[in-house]
């Protein structure tokens, strides 16, 4: 016997690339909240978030959080996504799914390049290009500019 293919009345959003893609895509945009990092704050929070029929993500909810920014930087990163939702025979779905976020500490902190300040200096001379009189003297117009880079 052949087994029958299954469709769907409604087809659940997928992210682009699956569940690994959206995992690098939620760690590559985190930072972790300096004011958690200072507290020494490590553990995971619990989202669930609504995509509209487009594939937007519209609201998120924390179940569990950790408080000192995590919940607010988790919330913006979920917000960041963008899913792949098929046609669902012209009935606009909400869907709900849940997602963790961990945040945990590395051994250091990661170190800021200093922002190098270049200094550039340009003086010029304009002379005017009628022929002085020969009385006076041709007049001089010196212009210095600073600018920092």
């Amino acid at each position: 016997m052949k087994k029958e293919k299954k469709t769907l009345f409604i087809h659940q959003p997928q992210f682009k690339g699956g569940p690994k893609e959206l995992t690098k895509f939620i760690y590559s945009n985190l930072k972790y909240p300096r004011e958690a990092f200072d507290a020494g704050v490590e553990g995971t929070v619990y989202i669930e978030y609504d995509i509209d029929y487009q594939g937007n993500v519209i609201a998120t909810r924390v179940l569990q959080g950790l408080s000192h920014g995590c919940d607010e930087e988790a919330c913006r990163v979920v917000k960041m996504m963008k899913f792949d939702v098929e046609r669902n025979r012209g009935v606009h779905v909400l869907f709900h799914q849940k997602v963790k976020v961990q945040f945990k500490k590395q051994k250091q902190v990661p170190v800021q390049q200093p922002v190098v300040q270049q200094q550039m200096q340009v003086a010029y001379t304009v002379t005017t290009p009628t022929p002085p009189k020969p009385e006076e003297k041709p007049a001089e117009v010196t212009y210095n500019y600073s600018i920092r880079l």
